[in-house]
């Protein structure tokens, strides 16, 4: 039996709008990427795919893995000027 990993998920700016809620504490049975987390927690939404995404308060890549006790937070796009 796998142990749950909990996680808090935090969003940001047009995100937090898109989502209708700041943050959200999420149990988590499988060991995912924080992209595979975004697509899970976004399927019947239209969302952007190109976010950004801080682990602990540090960028990562799509690919990071998630582990017990982590802060999530994704980011819109930034577009620069």
């Amino acid at each position: 039996m796998h142990k749950l990993m909990k996680i808090h998920v935090k969003y940001f700016a047009s995100v937090r709008d898109l989502m209708g809620t700041e943050s959200k504490d999420l149990d988590i049975d499988k060991s995912l990427s924080v992209y595979e987390l975004w697509k899970d927690l976004t399927a019947k939404l239209n969302v952007p795919k190109d976010v950004l995404i801080a682990v602990n308060h540090k960028y990562v890549d799509k690919d990071f893995k998630l582990n017990d006790g982590d802060e999530v937070a994704y980011f819109p796009p930034v577009t620069g000027g």
